[in-house]
């Protein structure tokens, strides 16, 4: 849990250890916690976290502005996640709801998602964009890199960027691929770690890709690649809001996109900025990479990109935290 103390609004950042293992076990001492510090609004993020916050908040004692922030779609999430315990949490989100002063969507799929799944009116749900566009991007944007593929103009490289599990459906990216391959020289890059590297590096292997396919894995700074790569490509089978996509803007690459629920579509203005690509269409999908290889790279207008920006996004935050414009230097933010 964090709590920031408002030095001229976010400068000053002070982590509390909770000391609990599991988010489930935090609400009695962020309960104590709350009494003890009385903040005067607090922000949560996760759906765990956002039950944890409204049940602590409303045990008792001293009780802070509540904002919960929603950034995933409930629906898709439950198609991947059978455990009981997920269920619960999401119940208990859509019944507790009525604890909370705000809601915040991370995307207008989200908010429609969210409304559809539980309880909560839609009209309760702000949207409110991530803050993905900062200047440290663009200085990250152009460090050097020392991968020799993002040096080879002979052969483009496509980028995918993510954990390595199911809701990001590489092994999609890895058979469009194989398609693109016959008739384009072209390399696949997928930076990120996670519980299905075998499943996809067997896929590679079942296609013949070794020589042109890599997985590097985590990377400290993926937007040096980004920056180098001739297109960025997004295979989820659902999402929130796809950061990388805007990434990928904000440094000027090409993207290509699943259609999928939710943030693709709105990030990229229906298909204006990035090409939009229906599920489960391997050949769809190749050919929009290679159009997308061949077409260079189109300028996206800055106003389509200033509501991913932190001041546009900090002030949202600020009318969703403090309505009346209270809040001082001197107050707290749990």
């Amino acid at each position: 849990m964090q709590r920031v103390l408002i030095c001229h609004w976010y400068r000053c950042v002070r982590v509390i250890d909770m000391k609990s293992r599991g988010v489930l076990r935090v609400v009695r001492p962020l309960r104590a916690y709350l009494k003890r510090e009385r903040p005067s609004a607090m922000l949560s993020a996760l759906n765990h976290a956002n039950v944890v916050a409204m049940a602590a908040a409303h045990m008792g004692g001293a009780r802070p502005r509540i904002v919960i922030s929603i950034h995933n779609t409930i629906g898709k999430e439950m198609e991947v996640q059978t455990k009981p315990k997920e269920r619960v949490m999401r119940w208990l989100l859509g019944r507790l709801h009525q604890w909370a002063d705000g809601i915040v969507a991370v995307s207008e799929g989200v908010a429609d998602d969210l409304a559809r799944r539980t309880p909560i009116p839609r009209s309760r749900i702000a949207v409110i964009y991530n803050p993905v566009i900062t200047p440290q991007l663009k200085e990250a944007a152009s460090a050097p890199l020392t991968h020799p593929w993002f040096g080879d103009a002979t052969h483009p490289v496509v980028l995918g960027v993510g954990r390595l599990a199911v809701q990001k459906d590489f092994p999609a990216l890895v058979d469009a691929f194989a398609i693109l391959q016959r008739e384009h020289k072209a390399r696949l890059v997928i930076l990120g770690e996670g519980p299905e590297r075998s499943t996809i590096e067997a896929l590679i292997r079942r296609h013949g890709l070794q020589d042109c396919v890599a997985l590097p894995g985590f990377v400290d700074n993926p937007y040096a690649c980004m920056a180098r790569s001739a297109v960025l490509a997004l295979s989820s089978r659902f999402e929130g809001l796809p950061t990388v996509l805007i990434e990928a803007l904000a440094v000027g690459t090409p993207v290509v996109a699943i259609d999928c629920p939710s943030g693709p579509r709105e990030i990229l203005r229906n298909g204006k900025f990035g090409r939009l690509v229906p599920p489960g269409d391997a050949p769809a999908l190749a050919s929009a990479i290679a159009s997308a290889l061949t077409s260079g790279r189109p300028p996206v207008p800055c106003d389509a990109l200033r509501p991913f920006m932190p001041d546009v996004v900090l002030d949202r935050y600020e009318e969703m935290l403090d309505p009346k414009g209270r809040l001082t230097s001197n107050d707290r933010v749990a």
